[in-house]
């Protein structure tokens, strides 16, 4: 590379250890005056901050830009650090391993993959094609929308660490659990003819060598990709948020949705599988439902069928699997989100 090509290029990009520590300094800076900035908004308007419309808008003007931010912050780092996991990289980090062990690397994998259910069809085509067995490579689909970096940072930035070590440690047990059981069913014959029908492949990779520059690129990369198309969804998801944290009576919640209901945790699942939505814009409902009395289990189990189980994922998998095969998936999968919910409001 010449120098001219260099200083062509922009600033992050020929000065990137600068670049990162400026970065980290103003966004640190920034999200200290989220809070102070919302209350000086609210109390510049004509409404009573005390009332129901005051406290909405207020939750509305703090978690928006505070969602946006640690997403934006965290996306980046991870577009960085997903540079390293590319799909032909994942597929090679697999093939060959046995079940067991293979099913506890692609739930982890999930986690730092930039992977959605909307590449739900070429993901499995690839991971067949590449000889990952059936069940590891449902560990990693059910991994990779349910415990990622959106989801743990929301998580992380609204409730704190300890639950969203909770929610990653439930949904790895979930992921690896339904993978291995999928797996030990042996149902390759309901793929679509035309998917047993493909040819094998290699999974070998190699690494090209990405420079720090490279990875930042990445990481500007993700964070257009990832944060450009979520940001309706979580503005949306905030907004419900804070209809359901000023309105809705708290009595309401805890009777529909609290530990004493027994059919919460299924009503839940119920719910959650036919809307079409992602973490960005589920977690900031869920804050508002527990904020209002709702049990966390119930919660969890909402959450978890809105994202690991959505009707869309569904249709899209329709394309390469027989219908067999997704209901056993979807029953598994569903059997373990309401294990997880039980257990967790049976002891929290």
């Amino acid at each position: 590379m010449n120098t001219l090509t260099l200083s062509q290029k922009p600033w992050p990009l020929r000065q990137p250890i600068a670049f990162l520590f400026l970065a980290a300094i103003v966004w640190l800076g920034l999200y200290q005056t989220l809070n102070p900035a919302a209350e000086a908004l609210v109390a510049a308007l004509p409404v009573d901050r005390n009332s129901h419309l005051g406290g909405a808008i207020q939750f509305f003007l703090y978690d928006t830009p505070k969602v946006l931010m640690l997403l934006t912050g965290v996306v980046f780092v991870m577009g960085m650090v997903n540079s390293y996991f590319t799909p032909e990289r994942t597929r090679a980090m697999l093939a060959g391993r046995t079940e067991g062990v293979a099913n506890v690397m692609a739930a982890s994998l999930g986690i730092v993959t930039p992977f959605c259910s909307c590449s739900a069809v070429p993901l499995f085509i690839g991971f067949v094609q590449a000889g990952v067995p059936l069940g590891v490579t449902f560990s990693f689909l059910i991994s990779a929308p349910m415990v990622n970096e959106v989801a743990l940072t929301l998580l992380f930035g609204m409730f704190g660490w300890k639950v969203a070590l909770l929610y990653m440690g439930l949904g790895l047990s979930v992921a690896i659990v339904a993978g291995w059981i999928i797996g030990r069913l042996k149902m390759e014959a309901y793929l679509e003819d035309w998917v047993r029908g493909m040819p094998k492949m290699s999974a070998r990779f190699e690494d090209m060598g990405a420079t720090l520059a490279d990875r930042i690129e990445a990481g500007f990369s993700s964070v257009r990709e990832i944060v450009g198309k979520v940001w309706p969804y979580i503005l949306v998801g905030i907004a419900v948020g804070a209809g359901i944290h000023s309105y809705v009576p708290e009595d309401f919640m805890a009777s529909f949705m609290g530990k004493e209901a027994w059919w919460s945790v299924p009503l839940a699942v119920l719910i959650g599988v036919p809307l079409y939505s992602n973490a960005a814009g589920v977690i900031p409902i869920v804050q508002a439902l527990l904020a209002k009395g709702a049990a966390l289990g119930t919660v969890l189990a909402f959450m978890m069928s809105v994202i690991a189980l959505s009707l869309p994922e569904m249709i899209i998998l329709r394309k390469v699997l027989k219908v067999r095969l997704i209901a056993t998936f979807a029953g598994v999968v569903a059997t373990g989100i309401l294990v997880v919910g039980y257990v967790f409001n049976a002891v929290l």
